[in-house]
């Protein structure tokens, strides 16, 4: 019975949280703000080099902006997750019974009786008790831990993909047609993304998809305005 428990593995959304976000967020930013971009400056100018320059301009800074913001930003979670830990450490050498009372009290107020919720901190502290504290104290786990690097890379390398498909279809196209054409196949990416990413959470789809595509749709058309207004300023 104890090893059919063992070998027992169930999948959860909830694992894929740390890349997810930042995948969907890099692919995001990289579709919706180089075709902003491109869009931008093709409705100021029709000089295709020019689109070229800024679109692959874009993609360059936005990849390498994404990067380092991910990792300040996951980095800064770490810290404070690496001092949160410490503190458990060492409130439980110093003080081993005030913390298991502290994790009954926990237990207790998830709906065990007392002398249940002793009985399992008792023996999650024999098993694990910084884990046990991390766990059902601080809300930490191994699935939601922050991990800089990852986000860092998932979102420069997400980031880059989504700025290279409006950046190749401006490329294609002559650059008369490019701001209708580029926001087109930009809000259908968009809304794959959106769609994409509500299923990899196990969300309903329809509420990502009107969310991004309307966001998208408001940005472009204000780059779009912007470029017909100040023409080859911009």
């Amino acid at each position: 019975m104890t090893s059919r428990y063992l070998r027992h593995h169930e999948g959860h959304a909830i694992t894929n949280v740390g890349w997810l976000r930042a995948a969907v967020l890099g692919a995001n930013d990289g579709i919706l703000s180089t075709a902003s971009l491109i869009v931008g400056v093709a409705s100021a100018s029709p000089d295709a080099r020019q689109v070229m320059i800024a679109g692959t301009a874009g993609l360059v800074a936005g990849s390498l902006s994404m990067a380092a913001g991910e990792y300040v930003s996951v980095s800064s979670q770490a810290d404070l997750e690496k001092a949160d830990l410490n503190r458990e450490r060492r409130e439980l050498h110093e003080d081993p019974e005030g913390e298991l009372r502290e994790l009954t009290g926990i237990y207790v107020k998830r709906g065990l009786d007392h002398d249940l919720a002793d009985q399992v901190a008792r023996q999650l502290t024999d098993h694990d008790a910084l884990g046990a504290h991390a766990r059902d104290e601080l809300g930490l786990s191994k699935a939601t831990r922050a991990r800089p690097v990852q986000a860092a890379v998932a979102s420069a390398a997400s980031f880059a993909v989504g700025a290279a498909m409006p950046l190749l279809v401006a490329w294609l196209i002559p650059v008369r047609n490019i701001p209708i054409v580029v926001m087109a196949v930009s809000v259908v990416l968009l809304g794959l993304l959106g769609a994409l990413g509500a299923r990899g959470g196990n969300a309903p789809h329809a509420p990502a998809v009107i969310r991004v595509v309307l966001l998208g749709v408001a940005a472009m058309l204000l780059t779009i305005g912007l470029g017909r207004l100040f023409g080859t300023n911009v």
